[in-house]
């Protein structure tokens, strides 16, 4: 398993609008793609010297070669969007992760 991070900073003036397509527009979207299997979207919890707002957004993939169909079929599309949307409003960098393990708590604590 693969996981393919967005981490994007963006400005105050359009934060709301931009979540709320990141949530209903954006991350269905990559979902819809058929490349990946789940989506998890976090705040970063630092405070950055540019301001603005931090997100993370990991979308797990079952294969290194699904994520590269992922950019030859759809990463450009995808892109050119929130850029016309949101042109020159925030600063977004990806990686890409390999996931080695996996381990859960056996119990729950309230």
């Amino acid at each position: 398993m693969y996981i393919y991070n967005v981490t994007t900073n963006i400005e105050e003036s359009i934060h709301d609008e931009w979540l709320k397509w990141m949530k209903e527009k954006h991350i269905p979207d990559m979902l819809s793609t058929g490349k990946f299997i789940y989506a998890k979207m976090s705040q970063v919890m630092i405070e950055e010297e540019m301001g603005g707002t931090t997100y993370s957004v990991q979308y797990t993939t079952e294969s290194l070669a699904t994520l590269q169909d992922y950019y030859k079929e759809d990463a450009a599309r995808l892109r050119d969007e929130a850029t016309k949307l949101f042109s020159g409003k925030f600063v977004a960098f990806r990686t890409e992760l390999k996931i080695i393990s996996e381990q859960f708590s056996m119990s729950v604590k309230n």
